[in-house]
């Protein structure tokens, strides 16, 4: 008795199909990964950098639809470029850094500054993109879990670690239907990973590859997985998404 044999094929739809997501902060790193992630996924990608050479590059990589290089610090900046977009459907914003040291050591300028790039941030770019993301498309802040364990040097870090659910919970039910998220993520092995750490960068991964949960170090790609599910996932609003390969339930 012979059987013949069958082709299946598991096609499915792009997630993102037809629909536009802009990354701010997305010319390397996450917002690199997110905007690739994107375009795989069907979506029209616009991508906005304060260094107008690698958003060139970045674009010309992932296909983008336009670029806009600003400093998304600048409320005046972020103003002009949300005015002049079109409809979009969804907003990541991976822009800044965090700030380590101890009280005594602070430079209160580079404070004032980075708090701004997490915060105040979060806020312009809440408020001018309310009226330009579509029902259901959501506004995804990048946040962390490192954090939220109180030592020395990680003041600013955690009090912006802190602060960025309670505001992220809050816009979600002021900007609804319109959804606001957070991604909460611990060390991701980024360029920004490696400016920040210089020569320790190897005994870090290596660290962690001793010791986190999940034996291995988490990747940008992993992390723009997660936001481009967020993104397609409409049930999702006012909720922090902790991606760190279990980082913050060891020492260290």
């Amino acid at each position: 008795m012979s059987t013949a044999s069958i082709a299946y094929t598991n096609q499915r739809e792009p997630e993102l199909l037809g629909q536009t997501v802009v990354v701010i902060g997305g010319s390397a790193g996450i917002g690199l990964e997110t905007a690739r992630r994107a375009r795989a996924e069907g979506a029209k990608v616009i991508l906005t950098a304060r260094n107008p050479e690698r958003l060139k590059q970045a674009a010309t990589e992932v296909g983008a639809l336009s670029t806009a290089a600003f400093d998304a610090s600048d409320p005046v900046a972020v103003e002009r470029f949300f005015r002049e977009l079109p409809m979009i459907d969804h907003v990541m914003v991976t822009a800044g850094r965090p700030y380590y040291g101890r009280l005594a050591d602070m430079d209160f300028a580079k404070v004032r500054s980075l708090i701004g790039e997490h915060l105040l941030v979060a806020l312009y770019v809440a408020r001018n993109a309310a009226n330009k993301v579509r029902p259901g498309g959501t506004l995804i802040f990048m946040g962390g879990t490192g954090g939220r364990r109180p030592a020395i040097g990680m003041s600013i870090a955690g009090a912006g670690t802190a602060a960025l659910p309670s505001l992220t919970a809050n816009l979600a039910l002021e900007l609804a239907p319109v959804r606001v998220n957070l991604i909460a993520a611990g060390f991701v092995d980024t360029p920004l990973s490696a400016d920040l750490l210089g020569d320790q960068l190897e005994t870090r991964r290596k660290q962690l590859r001793a010791t986190l949960p999940i034996r291995r170090v988490v990747g940008p790609a992993e992390v723009a997985a997660l936001a481009v599910h967020i993104m397609s996932n409409t049930a999702l609003t006012g909720a922090t998404y902790d991606i760190d390969g279990g980082q913050q339930f060891v020492a260290g």
